[in-house]
């Protein structure tokens, strides 16, 4: 079960300053994290983009506040774009803290430090000192490279290296098509003010199913939806909101982008305009209820 997350490199349109643009992203990556996003996927949109805060940038930020604080040092160094890093709220992601840990032992985040002699590595993987481990048999590690390590004890310290993705938050950029169409992409839903609205009953028919296949759920930016980013007009996502594609009833809409269901997620909203940061937690929650 795999959760994703598609915002567009126009999420920092409305930004006055890159202070503010990077404040807008921690809270991106804040939703993310705490309803367990496995990916957060920064799909192109350069008609929106405004000003220097383009893909690169969005991606940059995202990534740092992905990176567990005990690496971003040695990871990023000083790049332009972070230059208001340090008013990104903490992600402290379970998988960072250990919190997640059960009698396998946690899975972290480390770099390497240091290649010894004898298939062995230095890592630090944000324990006092940087620990030495082997390096399996079928795995190769290389100095700076960021590795996945079990630890099972801390006093006394116990740690392996596993051949396993990097726990935590990805973040991507790649098109929208091809992030909707992944294997694992699970129920594909765009959030947009003119989808169906989010009831009790149709909640009742997604509960579980999130849990169950995974899902897949984009957003729009400022101003400018999904369904300008995707160059449809209201009543196209009207038909879209009403056409079922479980059932098999109807004609499918030949302007459908491949998503599963399109939802408004705050039907009655007293605000004009809801944020995407905002958006991302009035939607994500929601969704993440269980049968």
């Amino acid at each position: 079960m795999t959760v994703s997350v598609l915002v567009p490199s126009s999420l920092t349109r409305e930004a006055e300053d890159k202070r503010e643009a990077t404040r807008k992203l921690g809270y991106v990556a804040r939703a993310a994290t705490i309803f367990r996003a496995d990916r957060l996927v920064v799909f192109p949109d350069r008609e929106g983009e405004r000003g220097r805060f383009d893909g690169g940038f969005v991606q940059t930020v995202l990534r740092y506040a992905a990176t567990p604080p005990y690496l971003r040092n040695e990871v990023w160094g000083m790049r332009d774009e972070l230059e208001y890093a340090g008013i990104l709220p903490p992600l402290r992601a379970a998988s960072q803290t250990g919190s997640g840990s059960d009698g396998s032992g946690s899975l972290r985040q480390g770099i390497v430090t240091e290649v010894g002699p004898e298939g062995r590595v230095r890592v630090n993987c944000g324990l006092q000192h940087p620990i030495s481990l082997n390096v399996p048999s079928k795995m190769t590690a290389e100095e700076g490279e960021r590795v996945t390590v079990r630890i099972s004890s801390r006093r006394p310290v116990r740690a392996k290296l596993v051949d396993e993705p990097l726990p935590g938050l990805s973040v991507e950029r790649t098109n929208l098509q091809a992030a909707l169409g992944r294997e694992d992409a699970g129920v594909r839903i765009a959030a947009s003010r003119f989808g169906a609205e989010l009831t009790v009953g149709r909640l009742g028919t997604l509960a579980g199913r999130p849990e169950r296949d995974g899902m897949t759920v984009a957003f729009g930016s400022p101003e400018r939806g999904l369904p300008d980013i995707l160059g449809m007009d209201e009543e196209t996502v009207d038909a879209l909101s009403r056409w079922d594609r479980d059932d098999g009833d109807g004609v499918e809409p030949t302007a459908d982008p491949g998503f599963d269901l399109w939802l408004n997620t705050v039907p009655d909203q007293g605000s004009e305009v809801v944020r995407t940061e905002e958006a991302l937690f009035a939607t994500l929650a929601p969704l993440s209820l269980r049968e």
